[in-house]
């Protein structure tokens, strides 16, 4: 047995047994993946993957059980990598981030800023996508860390700790008739009027769906995005009642709008970071963390960690 074939059947696994992807990403030959697969179920004795001719079809009850463990293996070499890299060069590296769009450009620029100040030799890899996306990156150990509103706490495999709280403003366009409302704004006064707010799954839209079912309401959805600039832009031109997350108000960018906090409306959010249960965290990204939230401290982020194995 050899790592090499460890990773052949982790990755076919992952590909869903598409071995000419496999040889791609591992910049390999498809025969030669073919060739360590089988030698490793001989050695096994077991079939790792069921077959239709020479395809891969399915993983077999025996496979599953290899698979685990050889999750388990290659997350450690990945872990004795990192324990290598922090005692060797503890103020370098890579600190690689899976997060949503409203985190990286309005959360994450000053926060970042402060780990350069600590750090200045780690470089920082950015990875936007869905809240979910994120948890897979770091399943995958494509990424070190996560950062969402949503999604992260539905993975069991993923430690996940809260990091701040905060809640929706409305954006109206000076001369709507809700900016100009001298009375508390309602969801039945906005279930009267068109809405541009985020997509489904992110940013805290699942709250936003909740409160009007709960009054038995049905909003009038004109645009969802992902991007609050791009909400803004929309409210801008008339499209409808923006409803973005409190962090996007940019202050005299914003001057041209109506902001109304709508915590009252649809509750308040957390968001949270997630960690690979069973990885080492170098302590940069330790660091970072911390940063993230008035409650988070390396020790708590830790003893979570040694909680979780």
């Amino acid at each position: 047995m050899n790592l090499h074939q460890f990773k052949f059947v982790h990755e076919a696994a992952k590909r869903n047994m598409n071995l000419t992807e496999v040889a791609k990403a591992l910049h390999t030959s498809q025969p030669g993946v073919s060739k360590a697969i089988l030698e490793l179920e001989a050695e096994l004795g077991v079939e790792i993957f069921a077959r239709h001719g020479k395809r891969l079809k399915s993983i077999t009850q025996p496979g599953h059980h290899v698979l685990k463990s050889i999750e388990v293996i290659l997350s450690e070499l990945n872990n004795l990598k990192k324990i290598g890299d922090q005692f060797s060069s503890n103020d370098s590296g890579t600190l690689s981030i899976a997060t949503t769009h409203t985190q990286a450009r309005y959360v994450l620029p000053s926060i970042l800023t402060q780990l350069r100040d600590g750090y200045p030799k780690v470089n920082i890899s950015l990875h936007q996508g869905t809240p979910k996306q994120a948890a897979q990156m770091v399943l995958d150990e494509q990424a070190d860390i996560a950062i969402a509103t949503e999604s992260l706490a539905d993975y069991p495999n993923l430690v996940t700790l809260a990091c701040y709280e905060w809640v929706h403003c409305l954006v109206l366009p000076k001369k709507h008739p809700l900016a100009t409302q001298t009375k508390p704004i309602t969801l039945k006064d906005l279930s009267q009027y068109p809405l541009v707010t985020y997509h489904p799954s992110f940013t805290g839209r699942q709250k936003i769906d909740t409160a009007f079912e709960l009054k038995k309401l049905t909003p009038i959805i004109a645009l969802e995005a992902i991007d609050s600039d791009v909400i803004k832009t929309y409210v801008r031109i008339g499209m409808g009642v923006g409803i973005v997350a409190e962090m996007s108000i940019q202050g005299a960018m914003d001057h041209d709008l109506v902001i109304r906090p709508a915590g009252d409306l649809f509750g308040k959010n957390v968001t949270k970071v997630a960690f690979r249960r069973g990885s080492y965290l170098r302590q940069f990204v330790i660091d970072f963390a911390a940063l993230l939230g008035p409650t988070l401290t390396p020790d708590l982020i830790q003893k979570a960690l040694a909680k979780a194995l």
